[in-house]
């Protein structure tokens, strides 16, 4: 196993690394620090967002900077603010024990004579943002004629957001002699130009497959008719009771549409776009990284300063203009060795693009059905029984226990239990019980392999009562299931994993091999309890293995019109451009479950 102190790293540094808590390099880490360390040379590294390239570049540009020396040394560019503040806070942290090294942001939305001055008392290092940075150029308030190294971060976004040409006149300013180091997840041909005028020689390295998507992230899409998409948006969220999301819309207005209605039927959202005051994008943001907000509507734009580790899905409401964007926004999950879920909502006439954006991510989506409304019902009551059976005792509770018990006299368990758990379930069932099935006809014949429906081809639907807080994600509990049953690859699939419980199909050739296997099985003190799911039919995938569904969470309003959502009693009060108000209900991970 590589160690970060085998990498060449200086002893401040590895001492920052203890600090962080990091353990092992990344596979993009192991691979360019050595090379930036050994020789003054050019780099071309691709690797997906969330593999850590920041301190792939960060350290070795630290460890390489004259401290003596107040010389602007090292320029990095980056496509947004928020990416712009990421990474200048990394580098603040990564040389903590380095004395006299001066990390200075440069960005829009921000006072310029500010930086300049901050420039001026000495920076070493400057990370900025190109517009921002040209502007300082053209101004005479900042050098860069002498840097030794330029680090274009997050390469293929930059120039999709439009700023080649920025980027060439900001390279234009600098010395032919220095180091360039371009880090991007994608090889579009704008950065290949990029390359060819401005780097000499380039090493190169790849982090997985060339523009691929992370092995990390299950890939899936559901069809429906173009007038279904809010409601299509809010049976994924329901069926998903805990959820930790970003939406991706193409267009701000869209963006503040799209979160303003969720808000308004009950859901703990925001927005994150370009029309939004810095303060407020503050807000925002700071709200989602406390999981305040448990659905952020993004553009691509802004989206590209979320760095959030837990983020368990990314569903795109619309598909963006450029297929290769894709990439990036499948990127937000599945991070830190985590796995994570990209759904895609799609009308008939855009399933070719499915196809497309699979031959970029070298990865197959799994098309899949929404649920019926009496899956989510089902959903929801498992949660619900688990969220009570999970719930500490407020001791000050004892008090009134007296006048409780005299208003539930006469009621026995079994009734108490019906009429606790019928408090929240009613509201769900009535409201599901008559709702249309929103995915479009004949949308699965139009893709390899189609929509796998469970009801149709005899496959048999099962609930087990392990979950994400046992430690499983899709993946690992599917590999669980199969040994334990003895089963072959392809018998399980279709796993959904919620917080502490999960569902998963199987051909019904084998259905009596798996309820043997698991009937009083114990393991560690503990039961592992699998059924036969009462709703077996609807929300398929293709047979050759199934997505996990890990957390997810929303409050509920009562009914409106013009969303297929139930709303709840008590009404969050916000707006979509600042944190909700909505109370959260905090889910912190455990260890393995055996």
């Amino acid at each position: 196993m590589t160690t970060f102190k085998a990498l060449g790293l200086q002893q401040s540094l590895l001492d920052a690394v203890n600090d962080l808590g990091f353990e092992t390099p990344s596979e993009v880490q192991e691979k360019a620090i050595p090379i930036l360390l050994e020789a003054e040379t050019d780099l071309v590294a691709l690797a997906q967002t969330g593999t850590g390239k920041t301190a792939a570049f960060g350290f070795p540009l630290i460890q390489k900077i004259d401290r003596e020396s107040r010389t602007t040394q090292g320029l990095i560019l980056s496509p947004t603010r928020e990416l712009c503040l990421q990474i200048t806070n990394e580098l603040q942290l990564y040389s903590k024990y380095e004395k006299h090294i001066n990390v200075v942001a440069i960005y829009g939305g921000a006072s310029i004579t500010e930086q300049a001055r901050q420039i001026k008392r000495g920076a070493q290092i400057v990370v900025a943002t190109p517009g921002r940075m040209k502007d300082m150029i053209g101004r005479g308030l900042v050098d860069i004629s002498k840097i030794d190294y330029c680090i274009l971060d997050e390469a293929d976004e930059m120039l999709n957001m439009g700023f080649f040409e920025d980027i060439k006149d900001i390279l234009s300013n600098t010395p032919n002699e220095k180091s360039t180091w371009l880090f991007s997840a994608t090889m579009p041909k704008e950065v290949s130009i990029i390359a060819k005028k401005f780097m000499h020689s380039p090493k190169e390295i790849t982090v997985g497959a060339k523009n691929s998507g992370a092995t990390t992230v299950q890939h899936e899409y559901y069809t429906v008719g173009g007038r279904d998409r809010s409601p299509a948006l809010k049976r994924l969220a329901d069926t998903n009771p805990d959820i930790f999301s970003v939406v991706f819309c193409r267009t701000k207005r869209d963006t503040q549409k799209v979160a303003e209605k969720l808000i308004e039927d009950g859901y703990n959202a925001g927005a994150l776009h370009g029309d939004l005051s810095q303060n407020q994008r503050d807000l925002v943001m700071s709200a989602f990284r406390k999981k305040q907000i448990q659905m952020l509507v993004a553009t691509d734009v802004a989206a590209r300063g979320i760095d959030v580790d837990d983020i368990t899905h990314v569903i795109n409401y619309q598909l963006p203009d450029e297929i290769e964007t894709y990439t990036h926004r499948s990127g937000r999950t599945g991070r830190a060795g985590k796995s994570g879920i990209s759904m895609v909502i799609i009308t008939r006439s855009e399933q070719r693009k499915i196809k497309s954006i699979e031959k970029i991510i070298k990865q197959e989506f799994v098309a899949k059905s929404l649920p019926t409304g009496m899956e989510i019902c089902e959903i929801q009551l498992y949660h619900l029984a688990n969220k009570i059976k999970d719930t500490k005792i407020n001791p000050e509770v004892d008090s009134f226990l007296p006048a409780i018990n005299d208003v539930l006299q006469g009621l026995d368990r079994d009734e108490l239990i019906k009429k606790i758990v019928s408090v929240e379930f009613t509201r769900f069932y009535n409201y599901y019980n008559k709702t249309k099935d929103l995915n479009s006809i004949g949308a699965s014949n139009d893709h390899e392999g189609g929509s796998y429906d469970s009801s149709a081809s005899g496959a048999v639907r099962y609930f087990i009562n392990v979950g994400e807080k046992d430690g499983y994600d899709w993946m690992s509990l599917k590999d669980f299931i199969r040994d334990t049953a003895g089963l072959g690859k392809e018998d399980i699939f279709k796993v959904d994993v919620k917080d502490s419980f999960s569902f998963f199909n199987s051909e019904s050739g084998v259905s009596d091999q798996i309820l043997a296997t698991f009937k009083d099985l114990k393991i560690d003190g503990r039961f592992v309890n699998v059924e036969v799911s009462k709703n077996p039919g609807g929300a398929g995938g293709r047979k050759r293995g199934g997505p996990g569904g890990p957390k997810s969470r929303g409050k509920r309003k009562e009914k409106n019109k013009d969303f297929d959502r139930p709303r709840s009693r008590k009404r969050d009060r916000g707006n979509s451009s600042a944190p909700n108000s909505g109370k959260r209900r905090s889910k912190k991970r455990k260890g393995d479950f055996f």
